[in-house]
């Protein structure tokens, strides 16, 4: 009797502890800091801002050599599209927008 209660014991602690160390903490919070807000309002979006431009001219010198390759829009997409919409449609403070967001919303609107 002793030993399968000490073995159902045993079986919950493990249990417990894998997953206590699978399980990865949420730090969601509805609220930005007010310093990385700014930080990305005064250094990030102008610097997203002169990569878009910087991009669209690199576009436009490789349009021709995209036009033969046939990857005119993976191109455009890469030098224009993504830095436009990470300088226009991203949220203030919000680091987390990344290229498989991009990819989502593409989708879905295809």
């Amino acid at each position: 009797m002793k030993i399968v209660m000490k073995k159902k014991v045993i079986a919950i602690v493990c249990t417990a502890a894998i997953g206590w160390a699978t399980s990865t903490p949420a730090f969601a919070s509805p609220e930005q800091d007010p310093l990385v807000v700014a930080a990305d309002a005064l250094v990030v979006r102008p610097a997203l801002l002169v990569t878009t431009v910087a991009g669209s001219a690199v576009f436009l010198v490789a349009l021709p050599f995209a036009a033969i390759s046939k990857s005119v829009k993976s191109s455009a997409r890469s030098l224009v599209v993504a830095p436009a919409a990470a300088t226009f449609t991203r949220a203030l403070g919000d680091f987390d927008y990344g290229r498989d967001s991009w990819e989502m919303r593409t989708a879905a609107a295809n």
